[in-house]
């Protein structure tokens, strides 16, 4: 039975791969540093297959670069052995919610999650380090062994981890920031669905670079636009004599020919026109009739027909000066337009002559406005920080927190129902509380995705004095304090209902807590010279100490592309813990000595996967039996062992 490879995908070979698919002849054998045999790409012949004209060496191009961009792009493609571990004690509602905070480096949370969620998320919100200076950014050292990177094992020092000062003066001050921005944003473009988008919030400081950088991962094509922000809090007035008061967002598709965004609801000042009102709600109309270009009848002869008036005449479309014109739609357009009470009837009255016009409804409701890219009409900075200090009973917990009006826009514009939006540099969670306040609002269910390293508070912050150790334990009580809240006034709004009124739905204000960590297993793959009779036990039971069941769950999942929201029921049989995902989706059992009764009762229960541990056969017998009980039972179901 096929054993689970506890580390995320080799993206080089699976480049190597898929370049084998379109060229077979350039891919050739090689031995890597360990001596085995691997499949590798025969440049030359690559080249030949491509173009003669391909530019190499020194011959002058186009091209984005700075010191460190190829180890940048190798870190992207670098293995991750880590693992997500749940934590259902910081959770709400653990069993039922579709969301999910991650503690830890988000380089290897977006390696972990491109498993389970490539091509799956429809929008993209980061609000990245704006590198003015003081900011801390992620230090990946390229230069650390394997046994150096593994050995952090999840834990961060007092300087917040690998976070790092990355002040002015230093000499490679825009080139760490790149370094550190462009793997990420490389594993972000892999989750994105075909029609998604993302959205990157900055400043000045980094505005071009990160523009740069959006054109060569995302492709200059997939641009969209740079929202201008007005921040509300005018900054700066150095040697230039000018103060800063915007910040930006940048904005790129996957595929721009796939996305289309959503329009915002209308404002109040453009609402003012629609004021007509039926028994479904406000509206405007819409002669029917052509008018300005190709609006003749022989311009589209197949639109000029009779539409019955409310009297039972016929209307054709005339105008006053008996000129004979066209409707804007088909006969098959207008029978719609009668189904759905879409199609109003005027009358008017010229000369004695009174007569009957044709109009389309537009409803309130309805219509959407196409969003700019200047945004004035948006919350301020200063008000984010009064709303987060009222949550938390008017103490300062966060410096700079992005305007929940500011990320609603964004939702509202890149996402719809059901969607999932991920921000992976979640900071004080805002994300977050736009999500459950916009489903409070529409009755959408958005779920979202936030990854936030556990950087340590100040110890001199008042968050720090009130028991807060580091940022992500603000953003999860945050979203705690935000959810309670919006629950509240749901169910206040609903105690107030007239009658004949149905109550609001409790949108989804619950979040799973997963930390990222080493591996649940301690590493077997040693060199011949450095195993010893202490260390041959390990390859027995190789679980490490202190890990659950529940732990193994969540480090097989993604291997099998099930989401970390997953639906999870503990079964009990023949007193062994059997966990069902998604309704027999998958099927694991962890514990030890396992007998054929347990075996045959998942095989029984015929799960699309099952999934065992490689020490937990009660005999060699049992181990024997596994298969023949699913080919007898469950012919179908894939089995792994971990």
């Amino acid at each position: 039975m096929e054993k689970i490879n506890p580390s995320t995908p080799d993206l080089t070979a699976e480049n190597v791969e898929k370049i084998a698919a379109l060229f077979p002849d350039a891919v050739t054998e090689s031995r890597d540093a360990d001596g085995n045999v691997v499949r590798a790409v025969d440049f030359d012949a690559l080249k030949q297959d491509l173009s003669p004209d391909i530019v190499e060496g020194p011959r002058e191009r186009y091209q984005f670069t700075w010191p460190g961009k190829q180890e940048a792009k190798l870190e992207a493609r670098r293995p991750c052995t880590k693992t997500m571990r749940p934590c259902p004690e910081k959770s709400v509602d653990w069993d039922t919610t579709q969301n999910v905070y991650i503690e830890g480096d988000n380089l290897e949370a977006l390696k972990l999650m491109r498993e389970t969620y490539a091509g799956k998320v429809k929008l993209i919100y980061i609000d990245p380090p704006y590198n003015t200076g003081h900011d801390f950014i992620y230090d990946d050292d390229f230069s650390r062994t394997r046994e150096d990177y593994d050995a952090e094992s999840g834990d961060y020092d007092e300087e917040g981890g690998r976070l790092v000062a990355n002040p002015e003066s230093n000499g490679r001050f825009h080139s760490d920031w790149c370094s550190m921005m462009y793997p990420r944003l490389l594993l972000a473009r892999d989750l994105l669905s075909s029609d998604g988008a993302i959205f990157i919030s900055i400043d000045d400081n980094e505005l071009v670079n990160a523009q740069n950088l959006g054109n060569e991962i995302f492709g200059e094509s997939n641009f969209i636009t740079c929202i201008t922000r007005s921040t509300g809090t005018p900054t700066g007035g150095g040697f230039d004599g000018f103060v800063n008061e915007a910040d930006y967002i940048l904005v790129y598709a996957k595929c721009a020919s796939e996305t289309t965004l959503n329009g915002l609801p209308m404002s109040e000042e453009d609402s003012k026109i629609y004021d007509q009102h039926d028994e479904f709600g406000r509206y405007l109309t819409r002669s029917l009739r052509r008018t300005g270009g190709e609006d003749r009848r022989e311009d589209r002869p197949t639109m000029f027909f009779p539409i019955v008036a409310p009297d039972g005449t016929e209307v054709y479309p005339i105008g006053p000066t008996g000129y004979e014109s066209r409707w804007i739609c088909s006969p098959q357009t207008v029978k719609k337009l009668e189904e759905n009470h879409l199609l109003a009837w005027k009358k008017t009255r010229k000369n004695e002559v009174e007569s009957w016009h044709p109009y389309q409804k537009f409803y309130l409701q309805d219509r959407t406005k196409a969003p700019g890219n200047l945004w004035t009409d948006v919350e301020g900075n200063k008000k984010a920080t009064r709303d987060i200090r009222r949550l938390f009973d008017d103490i300062k917990v966060f410096d700079f927190p992005k305007p929940i009006g500011v990320i609603e826009k964004v939702l509202q514009i890149g996402m719809s129902d059901g969607d999932i939006v991920v921000d992976f540099f979640s900071g004080s969670a805002t994300t977050a509380h736009a999500a459950m306040k916009l489903n409070e609002e529409d009755g959408c269910k958005r779920k979202y995705i936030l990854v936030q390293i556990p950087e340590k508070c100040d110890v001199s912050s008042e968050a720090y004095k009130r028991g807060y150790a580091n940022i992500c334990e603000l953003g999860e009580e945050r979203i705690r304090r935000a959810g309670a809240k919006v629950k509240a006034e749901v169910e206040e709004a609903n105690r107030q209902l007239k009658l004949g009124e149905d109550p609001k739905p409790v949108p989804d204000v619950g979040f799973r807590v997963l930390r990222i960590d080493s591996s649940n297993f301690n590493d077997t793959y040693a060199e011949p010279g450095d195993v010893t009779q202490k260390s041959i036990f390990d390859y027995v039971d190789n679980l490490k100490v202190g890990r659950t069941p529940e732990d193994l769950l969540f480090q097989v999942l993604p291997k099998f592309r099930i989401p970390y929201s997953a639906k999870i029921e503990k079964r009990d049989m023949e007193g062994k813990t059997v966990f069902d995902v998604n309704g027999g989706q998958l099927m694991a059992c962890f514990d030890e000595d396992v007998t054929v009764e347990v075996i045959e009762r998942i095989a029984k229960a015929k799960p699309l996967y099952a999934v065992f541990r490689d020490a937990s056969m009660a005999s060699d017998a049992t181990e024997a039996n596994l298969e023949e009980l699913f080919k007898t039972y469950s012919p179908d179901t894939i089995r792994r062992v971990i």
